[in-house]
């Protein structure tokens, strides 16, 4: 098995593998490192028109996803892994950040189903087979599809063997709480009248580390 898999269930699946087969996602797949499988909510719509949606009760504006295609699309999905856990992207829940994310990435073998939510919302009672409720901030989406990205990308990309460098996850920005990483530059040294600080070229990696050090931002201060 993989280290991780994630298995999204969405009415949107073509929205979703252009990204998942491109880059660092498509090398973690490669690798076997990753798993990324769909489940097509429509295919657990009910009546004639596969239906996944209803007015809600008490009336107002939009449709809400209903609870029989959700139960029954995680329900079928844990029949061949009791321990997947289900992730809903929703501004109700926790803001995701990217110790969440290591924490997620640190799990070996793990699988997580993401919901990825449509129309107004969803039904309530959706939440009582819910383990992780997730926000990515203040805002509002049309659709989980997104999300569901932001998620898989924030987690795949921490486990050991997809970036290039040893130390790409651990040495960049929130990689130890809410700090910022150190400014960085490349060629050429003068761009326009902006050069590159003297001290990165001294090769003197004790000054440097305090340089960096020193240039690190911290949200919280």
């Amino acid at each position: 098995m993989s280290k991780i898999k994630f298995t999204i269930i969405t009415l949107f699946q073509e929205a979703l593998e252009p990204y998942l087969n491109t880059s660092m996602m498509w090398k973690a797949k490669d690798k076997g490192i990753a798993e990324f499988d769909f489940v097509n909510l429509r295919e657990y719509g009910l009546g004639p028109h596969k239906s996944v949606d209803d007015t809600p009760y008490g009336g107002g504006d939009g449709m809400l996803l209903r609870c029989e295609p959700v139960f029954n699309a995680i329900e079928d999905i844990k029949k061949k892994d009791p321990n997947a856990q289900v992730i809903l992207p929703t501004p109700a829940g926790e803001i995701w950040n990217q110790a969440t994310a290591r924490q997620f990435a640190e799990t070996e073998g793990a699988h997580y189903i993401i919901l990825c939510p449509h129309y107004e919302g969803y039904d309530e009672r959706i939440l009582s087979i819910v383990d992780y409720k997730v926000s990515l901030g203040k805002y509002v989406l049309t659709g989980g599809e997104l999300p569901a990205l932001i998620i898989i990308d924030s987690v795949v990309r921490l486990i050991p063997g997809v970036l290039g460098g040893e130390t790409s996850a651990i040495v960049e920005s929130f990689s130890d709480g809410d700090n910022i990483e150190y400014p960085q530059y490349t060629k050429p040294y003068d761009f326009r009248g902006m050069t590159v600080p003297d001290i990165l070229l001294s090769g003197n990696h004790g000054e440097i580390a305090k340089w960096r050090a020193a240039n690190s931002k911290n949200l919280q201060k």
